[in-house]
């Protein structure tokens, strides 16, 4: 059996989702399945939504927050209950590997919740090491050294000041 690639793609600038989106597109064109679980995206436009409802049954997009806001901007109590929402979309997230449901599976902001101590990085090690042979691409701001190094392919985006 083939083992998935593990594509990175982190840094300060903006486009990251937009990059990894554009790689299920393309995995699209390709005939495969695509599953999209976003995290620590605040509140989206109803027509963001819209638009990625046209792409299933090939592109399924999940959110597991309940939250309109930023996570920031969350009192401890209510930080709390979206932890648990969030810790469903990692479950779902090893259930979609597990089961072979996709053939690349996007994990956007997954690497802000190691910033915010909701996910530790040895459980998320474990849940891009269990990929088996699907593509598994991880969006957020910081790349730790351990992650870094069981990647295929790293993109690091950045803003420029002009």
């Amino acid at each position: 059996m083939d083992t998935g690639k593990i594509e990175i793609i982190y840094g300060e600038g903006s486009g990251k989702t937009a990059m990894a989106l554009g790689r299920g597109l393309k995995a699209l064109v390709q005939q495969k399945k695509v599953v999209v679980i976003e995290f620590l995206k605040g509140s989206q436009s109803q027509e963001w939504l819209d638009v990625m409802k046209r792409l299933e049954p090939d592109m399924n997009v999940f959110r597991f927050e309940r939250a309109g806001c930023e996570f920031e901007q969350l009192s401890e109590p209510e930080r709390q209950e979206e932890c648990a929402n969030i810790r469903n979309g990692v479950n779902y997230a090893r259930k979609v590997l597990a089961t072979r449901e996709c053939s690349v599976l996007i994990l956007d902001g997954v690497l802000g919740l190691l910033d915010h101590e909701i996910l530790l990085e040895s459980e998320l090690l474990q849940l891009v090491d269990s990929r088996g042979d699907v593509d598994v691409i991880l969006t957020g701001r910081v790349l730790p050294d351990d992650l870094a190094a069981m990647a295929d392919r790293i993109d690091r985006i950045t803003r420029i000041e002009g």
